[in-house]
């Protein structure tokens, strides 16, 4: 039996798998986000960790599971910015001056000045990082706080990404994923090295002065055993101290770990030729090739960062079913709709959304409803490919309409240009010989028939929903799977424990032409939008 432990954003899961990926029990328990004017945007470590056992222990009473037969556990995280102090303690990263709160959340975007700067460098690193850095990515984030809270930067002993903070609690090693690192903090994993240049350079210095000790200095592949719980976290967990830690990932790449082994009919399951698509509060989008293949635009490329010995390309949208949560209640009908879904049992989203999928014949014929509504969603920015921390989303086409069936209409607008967005990076993939035939989907905005199709209508490609419920969990339990020694490599675990999936293939006819239409307005309205906000700063 093994444990799968996932933290998102708003809440940490777990997952009791058995070794063919059945899944046997579930826990979740919430963790508590603080927002703040400039962006910032922070959680508690220590809050993180208990909410981890008490999802854990949640999870083995659901499960029936007797603690002894637990061989492994495999942990994935957002990734977030993790500052620890001496003793353990944690230390205060913004304005609160509270310890407790010593975590700058992923889609914190305080160092997006520092972000800027570092890319007007033209630094090599940047050559893997698709020409720029994000103010979602550690190193802006570290000279942030080296500039405005020195002296918490010299006090810490520790920085962690945060799914590298967890195996620290669970085994006391400070080693770091090679995924972790060399996605977010500039790690050189093909070269198994940092770059000391480009830290002295960017103001960094004295991280690589001290050796890197405070960022890593023992890089592993996610999977890489890690060694036993130590008696302290066990009993904190519930778990005997001899359940075996897995190297980590970031909460995504678990996503694409435990979906693109999926068993499709007809197509042999080729990593290089699918693309792990985590749609939940953010959009994540992973093309694994077997050289590195650089996109300007899109993260990467990355070497051992999700599968064992091939590249990662990573794009994506900072904010995707966080868009929706936002875009729906903009609508003037949202809050008696709300009131109304409420007496259903049903949140917003969902309410609309179920009314939207019966609003036409088939999933395929509900973009007619949108009409003449077109949404560029970029609320928090465009990630990739055009790497605009500084976009804003666009609407066109509202009218004074009422009632539900108009917000259903603005969601469907919504929801297909989350999809034009995705189909603007497979454009860019594919324009440097990265040929994608199938998009497999995991996340909690993915989980419903009209997503997928829309996906695959909006993009023209296949769309396949793998039948595990919990592929994020999936994925992170492969880790432990792969780290015991239950199946020799990652390939294999995925072999043994991905399972099938539901396809989802794109429209054809006037439905595509009408998609073709739409993606083109989509684009000219995100290039209007580029061109007003430069002339408004330029006056």
């Amino acid at each position: 039996m093994l444990i799968g432990v996932d933290v998102g954003t708003g809440s940490a899961r777990a997952g009791v798998f058995d070794e063919t990926g059945k899944l046997l029990g579930v826990g979740k328990h919430p963790v508590t986000i603080w927002h703040e004017p400039g962006e910032i945007v922070e959680q508690s470590s220590e809050q993180i960790w208990q909410a981890v056992c008490a999802a854990v222990r949640e999870a083995m009473a659901t499960s029936g599971v007797a603690p002894g037969a637990i061989r492994g556990i495999g942990f994935d995280a957002t990734c977030s910015l993790v500052v620890i102090g001496p003793g353990g303690r944690g230390v205060p990263v913004g304005p609160s001056e509270d310890p407790a709160r010593n975590v700058i959340v992923w889609m914190d975007h305080r160092a997006q000045a520092e972000a800027e700067e570092i890319n007007a460098g033209g630094h090599a690193v940047l050559d893997y990082v698709g020409g720029r850095i994000s103010p979602e990515m550690e190193t802006p984030k570290l000279l942030w706080l080296a500039r405005h809270r020195p002296a918490a930067f010299a006090e810490a002993p520790h920085f962690f990404d945060l799914s590298d903070y967890l195996t620290w609690r669970a085994t006391g090693r400070l080693a770091r994923s090679s995924c972790t690192v060399t996605c977010k903090w500039t790690y050189l994993a093909h070269e198994a090295r940092w770059d000391a240049d480009y830290f002295r350079a960017t103001g960094l210095g004295a991280l690589a002065d001290e050796g890197f000790r405070r960022i890593g200095t023992e890089v592993v592949t996610p999977g890489t055993s890690l060694g036993k719980l130590t008696p302290v976290a066990a009993a904190e967990l519930g778990l005997p101290a001899g359940v075996t830690v897995a190297a980590s990932l970031i909460d995504a790449h678990a996503g694409g770990l435990g979906t693109l082994g999926v068993r499709i009919p007809g197509e042999a399951p080729d990593a290089t030729r699918r693309l792990a698509y985590s749609f939940g509060t953010s959009a994540c989008s992973m093309a694994s090739t077997q050289g590195p293949t650089p996109v300007p635009g899109v993260w990467g490329p990355y070497y051992d960062a999700m599968l064992p010995g091939l590249w990662l390309n990573e794009g994506g949208q900072s904010a995707a079913g966080a868009a929706l949560d936002h875009l729906v209640p903009l609508h003037r009908a949202a809050a008696a709709l709300a009131q109304e879904a409420a007496s259903l049992g049903r949140s917003l989203i969902a309410h609309v959304a179920e009314h939207a999928a019966l609003l036409a014949p088939s999933l395929s014929e509900t973009i007619r409803v949108a009409r003449d509504v077109v949404v560029v969603p970029e609320f928090l920015g465009n990630r990739s490919p055009f790497a605009e921390p500084d976009a804003r989303a666009v609407i066109s086409g509202l009218g004074l309409d009422r009632g539900i069936d108009s917000l259903a209409a603005l969601y469907l607008a919504g929801l297909s240009g989350i999809g034009y967005g995705l189909r603007q990076l497979l454009d860019r993939f594919a324009e440097k010989g990265i040929a994608i035939s199938t998009i497999v989907a995991s996340g909690g905005a993915a989980q419903s028939p009209l997503s997928c199709q829309m996906l695959a209508d909006s993009t023209g490609i296949t769309v396949a929903l793998p039948d595990a419920p919990e592929p994020v969990l999936l994925g992170a339990a492969m880790l432990g799977a792969v780290a015991c020694g239950v199946h020799g490599d990652a390939n294999g675990a995925m072999s043994a424990m991905s399972g099938s999936a539901q396809v989802f293939r794109p429209a054809t006819g006037d439905i595509a032409r009408l998609h073709s239409a739409r993606f083109a307005a989509f684009t000219a309205l995100q290039g209007a939008a580029r061109d007003l906000r430069a002339s408004l700063r330029g006056n």
